[in-house]
């Protein structure tokens, strides 16, 4: 028996949205919640009672750590870590996110300060591999395209990670997530270390950038313009990505068309056991598109977990991530299987 269900490394941080909706920059009042990426996956797993943990960095004796471990005990995730001394008030800290969710024709605004980030500075040499992978155990870990990229130490952590969980029959997860950002002037180093870890992998996640610019593998034209035509575009490009990384199992790709901050269209196919899964375009009202792919991740991982059949995890997929965009939270945080699986039925009447 594994004593986790779902691991994640990551690079914790917070982030701060102005209330009442305003922009950033403009509104005045701030919420702070930890985020991260990778642990936004696991939060619907954690949510749902499976046993969850991230590995990441502390900055030592700050308040925002303190914060940040207190509200990762809020969402039932466990972590693990050093402690890293911050060198005085020029030296490590944690990241902030500093977003709104936009309204109407107003798109989200989205500004990352992560200079001296602490998290850059993660590597193997500060976790013992043998303890988490071989003594305690983890049924699956999860990379993220966003931490794998942050710096040179990260990638090869991930890489280290990939190969100790290949070893020890854990499950392996990666979201490409390609943030043109992050790879300015990176681009071959960042290519050569994405196609390593999508070597490993048995889940490959991304929409169709992630998979044209990470693994320069070809597909439609990224954007979402015309997506109910390119479909089969789509499906062309993970049966591609299959040829590439034979070992993958499960391939997901979400599909969004944005008609204005509160309205999308929402949809996700899904490539597992050899055979073509949809959920197909449905509009969904939206608060806060922040972290909707996270919870499309997460709930697709938990299906997983649960060994569903390929047409429960795109469904159940799909509404996590419905249900993130529900949420001023970087997260889905469902409050049980029922309530995700009324949101695929199209049932919002209230629940006594």
């Amino acid at each position: 028996m594994k004593k986790y269900d779902l691991i994640t490394a990551t690079s914790m941080g917070i982030r701060l949205t102005p209330t009442d909706r305003q922009p950033v920059g403009i509104g005045n009042h701030y919420v702070m919640h930890s985020t991260s990426a990778e642990s936004n996956v696991l939060n619907v797993s954690a949510s749902l009672g499976l046993k969850t943990k991230v590995l990441t960095a502390f900055v030592k004796d700050s308040p925002i750590a303190d914060f940040i471990k207190r509200d990762l005990g809020r969402r039932f995730i466990a972590f693990e870590g050093p402690e890293i001394d911050q060198n005085g008030p020029w030296g490590h800290r944690h990241q902030f996110n500093i977003a709104d969710a936009g309204f109407g024709v107003r798109g989200p605004r989205v500004h990352n300060d992560r200079a001296g980030e602490v998290g850059l500075l993660l590597s193997e040499e500060q976790f013992d591999l043998e303890q988490i992978f071989a003594k305690d155990g983890a049924r699956m870990i999860h990379f993220s395209g966003l931490f794998a990229a942050l710096s040179k130490n990260t990638a090869a952590f991930c890489l280290k990670l990939a190969q100790a969980a290949r070893e020890n029959g854990t499950l392996i997860s990666f979201d490409l997530n390609h943030r043109a950002s992050f790879w300015a002037n990176r681009e071959e180093e960042l290519h050569q270390a994405f196609h390593q870890i999508a070597s490993l992998s048995d889940i490959l996640i991304g929409n169709e950038e992630d998979y044209q610019l990470a693994l320069h593998i070809e597909g439609p034209q990224a954007g979402g313009e015309g997506i109910h035509a390119q479909r089969e575009d789509f499906k062309g490009m993970i049966k591609a990505a299959q040829a590439r990384y034979p070992q993958v199992k499960v391939f997901a790709n979400t599909l969004r068309e944005v008609k204005s901050a509160n309205e999308h269209l929402w949809g996700a196919l899904l490539y597992m056991d050899g055979a073509w899964y949809e959920a197909p375009l449905r509009e969904i009202q939206v608060l806060d598109r922040i972290g909707g792919g996270d919870g499309f991740v997460g709930g697709l991982l938990y299906s997983i977990l649960q060994n569903w059949p390929g047409e429960r995890c795109v469904q159940f997929a799909w509404s996590t991530g419905a249900l993130a965009t529900t949420m001023l939270e970087d997260f889905a945080s469902p409050v049980n299987e029922q309530q995700v699986w009324s949101i695929w039925d199209g049932n919002a009447r209230v629940v006594r």
